[in-house]
């Protein structure tokens, strides 16, 4: 058996709020396998994984250029400490960063070629500033049919663009979709989304769960249906309760409106 170190039920415990005891066992019985852990405590119905997950201490800015039309691009720079995150000159050169992101070919994940270009100038930034600092990530849409939104939450920790298409011509609409998606987190657009070995992942530990050992296969069956379709209304953009209106799902709000994709960011998360 794998020696369980005390650092690794800490990072159980803090990643599923689930007690020490039980984060201990649960690695015992997987061997040290982080991962089998965690979805054996999610099989034994004591935690819901996705509740406290992506929790981090570092710190930093998301910018993003978006002047309207179809193109958008997000930077998120991470700094030691909360002071400099505020700092002026920190802010000012993660404006100026997404400006040259905008101007850089490429649509999608750009985070390398930025981080190579700019490293003259993250190098002096880290002289001036005295602290240490790193260009954490970049993206560059374009959108092929339709337009590209945003939105910035709390100053710049969280950061949304929606690449959408339909009726796309009301602003304000669009930007309450890129609030909700800040709110809300979905993982996925609709469920025809879902890769189909993550839908029979979730049916698998809903099947697991105690309170539904022993039931008819016609029964369970209609179980599984249900709690699958809840897991949908909480992780798919489409199917959520609407920010504005949760009597409506965000599809029944805005029919319109079609997602191609989203992306939303916060500072220092899981990658």
């Amino acid at each position: 058996m794998a020696e369980i170190s005390a650092s690794k039920v800490k990072e159980l415990r803090d990643k599923t709020g689930a007690g020490m005891m039980d984060c201990k066992n649960a690695l015992e019985q997987a061997n040290g396998d982080f991962a089998l852990a965690l979805e054996n405590l999610r099989k034994q119905g004591i935690v819901k994984a996705e509740k406290k997950s992506g929790r981090s201490t570092k710190q930093g800015i998301i910018q993003i250029c978006a002047k309207g039309g179809a193109q958008a691009s997000m930077v998120e720079v991470l700094c030691e400490t909360d002071f400099v995150a505020k700092n002026e000159k920190f802010k000012a050169y993660a404006a100026e960063l997404t400006e040259k992101v905008s101007a850089m070919p490429g649509n999608g994940d750009i985070s390398e070629a930025v981080q190579n270009a700019e490293k003259p100038v993250m190098t002096e930034m880290i002289a001036t500033i005295g602290e240490n600092m790193q260009i954490r990530r970049a993206l560059k849409w374009s959108s092929e049919s339709g337009v590209c939104a945003s939105y910035l939450h709390l100053g710049g920790k969280i950061g949304v663009i929606i690449d959408a298409s339909g009726e796309v011509s009301n602003p304000v609409a669009l930007k309450d979709i890129c609030m909700h998606i800040a709110a809300f987190r979905p993982t996925y657009i609709c469920p025809d989304c879902i890769p189909a070995d993550v839908v029979a992942k979730e049916k698998e530990i809903a099947a697991s769960l105690p309170e539904l050992s022993g039931k008819p296969k016609e029964v369970l069956d209609k179980i599984l249906t249900g709690k699958i379709a809840k897991w949908q209304a909480e992780v798919c953009l489409t199917k959520q309760p609407w920010l504005r209106d949760d009597k409506l799902s965000v599809e029944k709000a805005n029919p319109g409106v079609k997602v191609n994709r989203f992306v939303r960011w916060e500072v220092g998360e899981e990658l």
